[in-house]
């Protein structure tokens, strides 16, 4: 469990693709879904068992790229051992301790698996309403294909976001946490094993809406984007530190409505660099398109250098 918040049973997040017939739970160390045509890289999803490299399991993985880690792991729940150090400790920091650690473990699998294949991952990161899923849906159509994008989309419940993706021409999955307030490594590792985003290309994790316990858990991603809008209270980075202290971009959202509000854009700036000095910083426009190319520009410069690090058979549309 979360001992920031007290949610638990992470283990027991549905995974769905929304053309499935149906949402599958995945237990660990596989993904089952029903065949259906255009949702995997080659127009299908798998209908067995569907393992990747990186998963926890019992035997050992050949990789593609080097890395010093090793995949020789037996599968192991979070859950026992953390109840039984909570018992001999008897501090809720005991129990922490080990439920971050383990998540460490796998985000390193997690961020060697997507480093050897030139995918580079971002975990968006915001307070419910920020207008992640909206942004995401611009990027989609703006770009139309010239960068390679999937979508990993992070709810307690429904499949509305993954399905708003979809309509928007993406690839997506949807894992629906149940009680837990954020994403974990196991359940990326998990979303992988459905999604199986393509070699050099972007993935986007959409975390659920909260600007506290996401900054904890590593998912393995590249860099973390944190997005606030307009709407909220510019002393946002200043109320929770540790997210924009965690972030490499801030994303101040729907300024369109600026003129409508009374939202100081200087002192929200301020307060960012405060609490992070080497944060970067992008004001856009969903809606009207403003600062949405500087946008781009930042992901095509987030790709570039991870993409020439890896061998490729294609490079981006011009």
């Amino acid at each position: 469990m979360c001992t920031t918040c007290g949610c638990s049973d992470t283990e027991g997040a549905v995974v769905a693709d929304p053309q499935a017939e149906a949402a599958v739970a995945a237990a660990p160390g596989g993904m089952v879904f029903r065949a259906h045509a255009g949702a995997g890289p080659g127009g299908h999803m798998h209908s067995h068992a569907h393992p990747h490299p990186h998963t926890l399991h019992d035997h050992d993985h050949d990789h593609d790229h080097d890395h010093d880690h090793t995949h020789e792991h037996p599968h192991e729940h979070a859950h026992e051992p953390a109840h039984e150090h909570a018992l001999v400790h008897g501090t809720p920091v005991a129990i922490e301790r080990d439920i971050l650690a383990k998540n460490q473990l796998i985000a390193e699998r997690n961020r060697g698996w997507l480093a050897g294949r030139a995918i580079v991952a971002l975990n968006l990161v915001s307070s419910p309403g920020a207008g992640k899923t909206t942004l995401l849906e611009r990027t989609i159509r703006d770009l139309d294909g010239a960068l390679p994008l999937s979508i990993i989309e992070g709810d307690q419940a429904t499949l509305n976001d993954a399905e708003r993706i979809r309509a928007a021409g993406g690839r997506a999955i949807q894992v629906n946490t149940g009680t837990g307030c954020h994403l974990d490594a196991q359940m990326i590792s998990r979303g992988l094993d459905a999604l199986d985003p393509p070699p050099h290309s972007l993935l986007m994790i959409e975390n659920v809406g909260n600007l506290i316990c996401p900054a904890l858990f590593d998912l393995g991603e590249l860099a973390k984007v944190v997005i606030l809008s307009v709407t909220e209270g510019e002393d946002k980075p200043v109320k929770y530190p540790h997210m924009f202290r965690a972030s490499s971009l801030m994303l101040l959202t729907k300024t369109d409505l600026l003129p409508h509000l009374r939202f100081d854009v200087e002192r929200c700036v301020r307060y960012a660099r405060q609490v992070n000095p080497g944060i970067e910083i992008l004001h856009v426009s969903a809606q009207t398109g403003e600062g949405m190319q500087a946008w781009y520009a930042w992901l095509y410069a987030s790709c570039q250098a991870r993409f020439d690090a890896v061998p490729r058979t294609r490079g981006l549309r011009d």
